[in-house]
């Protein structure tokens, strides 16, 4: 069953218990988000829920809340077991238990990982009746039969999908299975792949259904905006961007973590406060790049994907993401840590190729919203925003009252041998001092981007390939079946689809390497006359078959159309 409802709900509506409240009241929290209104009283009622949600939302408080309303305070055995994929997620999970639960006499919570002291663990063990964790640390302790899941009420499954992407699906399995077969389960994902589906229907019980990930949803008050560069010019493109910013905290996404090291090396050479964060890190530089960050010793935090997951800090000004995140749920997730407390963000995304473009325009379909293609900042604008900023600092200062250094060396100067230097000589000396000289505004261009063609045939930078779909006529389809489908996905004209081969139970497309590109991208389910279908890109030295040009009549946008070959 599904809860699709936008109603937005008061914390007052929600019938919890006043201890709960009262702690709300403090962190003041009034208004529930849509993830919460929809997701706190199926909990409360005792239902198992599929989440759909991303950063930012609020669905630590959605499961959360109910967690903490539903722990007998008196018993001092684990009753709540939240799972999370990484460390950094499970102490922000904690951090947010510990606030719902400050007025809750006995509610104590255990934190376990991996790169921690095994010994506070288990001390924090023998009191807790939350439980909040890894899957690896979580079985860890289990072996070692310190910690006993036989009086667990409530399990939840946080951002499943990245635990199961990390290769965690037999621990979860074997997690679950130790729990009592009346637990309540929860189970939050950005996407719903075959085997989470696998997990729901194993260890859930009738679960209503939360969607608030259709991409369009929660992306708060964010520009958003793209830039297209060449890959030689990236590094450059980025510092002009920082620069020219005003921005007090930035994040940088990128997809690897040599990138995330050498960005960040960068950087701090240029004088940018910058650090980097991987999960090839350890636990205790890890933690003391977060701390920097939240508390501004840090201006800008480079960072993988994975690695970011639980950095929940409200005054992130600017997202850029250096690398196109590789799917459209992590660019959701991306995005969603600027525009928070009612403030405008801002994300900048660099591409440098028509398939990145490609990949865009699919991105824009998915999340419902324009990413507008802006130019970098000129020379003349690096150096019109340094002087302005400048000035209006010193503007500030200059009616204060100078230190005696500062006296000494203007003294010096305008008594210097010679002694032919002007005042106007002396302070544009000390401004180019200031502002580093012109050499420091130069700029990079803008690439023109590529013109997009309506007809593959005539795009030769784009060669054809050939997509393999997951369904064939054993599931009685059409080619307009695949045609409309595809056409609807990535918003592009039916005649871009190239031939159509249909077996017993897969079939083979012709496409552009671009649309191709974009295809795999998406992550969010496809479904076909009722059947999930999955597309890989055939791996062939040949190329695919060109298009075989069709003529189509009626709705591209409703796939009703009419086909002749």
């Amino acid at each position: 069953m599904k809860n699709q409802s936008n109603q937005k709900l008061s914390f007052a509506d929600l019938s919890l218990p006043a201890p709960l409240l009262r702690a709300l009241e403090d962190t003041n929290y009034t208004e529930a988000t849509t993830i919460q209104s929809a997701a706190i009283p199926l909990l409360l009622d005792g239902q198992d829920i599929i989440g759909y949600s991303s950063t930012g939302t609020g669905k630590t408080a959605a499961f959360g809340i109910p967690a903490v309303a539903c722990v007998d305070g008196a018993l001092k055995r684990p009753q709540v077991l939240v799972l999370s994929p990484t460390r950094e997620l499970a102490l922000q999970i904690t951090k947010e238990l510990q606030k719902f639960a400050k007025y809750k006499e006995g509610i104590a919570v255990a934190t376990l990982y991996g790169g921690a002291s095994m010994t506070d663990q288990i001390r924090q063990l023998k009191r807790a009746n939350i439980v909040v964790g890894t899957p690896g640390r979580v079985m860890d302790h289990m072996r070692r039969r310190t910690l006993k899941l036989d009086e667990i009420k409530m399990a939840v499954l946080d951002e499943a999908d990245e635990m199961l992407s990390m290769g965690f699906i037999e621990d979860i399995q074997l997690i679950l299975s130790e729990t009592p077969e009346e637990r309540q389960t929860v189970l939050f994902s950005a996407t719903m792949s075959a085997p989470i589906l696998k997990i729901a229907r194993e260890f859930l019980k009738n679960p209503q259904t939360v969607d608030v990930i259709t991409g369009q949803d929660n992306q708060a008050d964010i520009k958003q905006t793209y830039y297209y560069v060449s890959q030689h010019d990236k590094q450059a493109a980025l510092t002009l961007l920082l620069r020219y910013s005003d921005a007090q905290r930035a994040m940088v996404f990128c997809n690897t973590k040599s990138m995330v090291d050498e960005l960040s090396g960068a950087l701090r050479k240029q004088g940018f406060s910058a650090a980097g964060l991987h999960g090839d890190m350890n636990q205790a530089v890890r933690t003391q790049v977060m701390n920097r960050f939240r508390t501004g010793g840090t201006g800008i935090l480079i960072a993988t994907d994975v690695a970011a997951r639980g950095i929940d800090v409200d005054d992130v000004d600017t997202v850029i993401n250096f690398d196109l995140p590789q799917s459209f749920e992590y660019y959701v997730h991306r995005i969603g840590r600027t525009g928070r407390a009612g403030k405008q963000g801002l994300s900048q995304t660099l591409v440098c190729n028509g398939k990145q473009v490609a990949v865009l325009r699919s991105l824009m379909r998915f999340t419902g919203k324009e990413i507008v293609k802006q130019s970098l900042p000129t020379s003349a604008d690096l150096m019109n925003h340094a002087v302005e900023k400048t000035a209006a600092e010193l503007t500030d200062m200059v009616h204060q009252p100078s230190g005696a250094a500062a006296k000494m060396l203007v003294d010096q100067l305008l008594c210097a041998e010679g002694g032919d230097s002007t005042a106007y000589e002396i302070a544009c000396t000390l401004a180019e001092k200031l502002l580093g000289g012109d050499k420091a505004f130069q700029s990079v261009s803008t690439k023109e981007e590529p013109v997009r063609r309506s007809t593959p045939g005539q795009d030769h930078k784009s060669p054809m390939v050939t997509v393999i779909a997951s369904i064939g006529r054993n599931a009685h389809i059409t080619p307009n079946h695949l045609v409309g489908t595809l056409a609807e996905l990535l918003d592009i004209p039916g005649r871009s689809i190239g031939k159509i081969d249909i077996r017993e139970d897969k079939s083979s497309i012709g496409m552009r390497e671009d649309f191709a590109m974009a295809l795999m991208h998406h992550n969010t389910p496809v479904r076909i006359k009722g059947t999930e279908v999955t597309f890989t890109v055939q791996k062939s030295t040949r190329r695919a078959p060109s298009p075989v040009h069709r003529r189509f009549s009626g709705n591209a946008k409703t796939g009703k159309r009419n086909q002749s070959a």
